[in-house]
């Protein structure tokens, strides 16, 4: 793997071990080279796994809309800055720049970015693995849900497993590592 784009929250969120977390992923990314990719923000989780992974070496491109960086959110100490048009442009570029996903803790951005790249493997337009960090349990009830998503036909297994879970960085970045893509499946449930 040699580059991977995370997705997280523009908040530090209310606990500060979600902090913690996003700095250690930084670090270890650019210990272990792995570019990293993501959404260009100067604030919260984003500015602290930035500033991290900068800090120990590693090569930082963030992708950013006009309009965020126009409101004075952008990080602009980082390897490459990429500046686009639109919040989908955001997307589409942060895919291109990448082999793989990794999510930590955020809110509706981070669930929309996360879900559109579990939906494009599912549907074969993608092939990243997707990583998906529960730190202190902060997935918990999304995981749930996804198994009950399963669990009632909602969900094929081979598309529920699209999406890697673990509890501590290491485990996460050695498992996207070694990640062997399912055969392809199709979406849709035979009856």
């Amino acid at each position: 793997m040699q580059s991977a784009v995370v997705f997280c929250g523009a908040n530090t969120g209310s606990n500060s071990i979600y902090a913690r977390a996003a700095a250690e992923l930084g670090r270890q990314m650019a210990e272990r080279r792995i570019q990293a990719v993501y959404g260009a923000g100067k604030v919260g989780l984003m500015g602290v796994f930035a500033d991290a992974a900068l800090q120990a070496g590693g090569e930082v491109l963030g992708v950013i809309p006009f309009f965020l960086r126009k409101k004075e959110v952008c990080h602009e100490g980082l390897t490459k800055l990429y500046v686009v048009d639109s919040m989908h442009e955001r997307k589409i570029k942060m895919a291109q720049l990448s082999e793989a996903v990794i999510v930590l803790p955020g809110g509706y951005g981070t669930m929309d970015e996360v879900f559109e790249m579990l939906t494009l493997a599912q549907l074969g337009q993608g092939r990243h693995p997707v990583g998906l960090l529960n730190i202190n349990g902060f997935y918990g009830p999304l995981i749930a849900q996804l198994d009950t998503m399963a669990a009632e036909g909602f969900l094929k297994p081979a598309h529920r497993e699209l999406l890697l879970v673990a509890d501590d960085i290491t485990t996460l970045l050695d498992r996207l590592e070694s990640f062997q893509a399912p055969p392809k499946e199709g979406k849709w449930i035979k009856l």
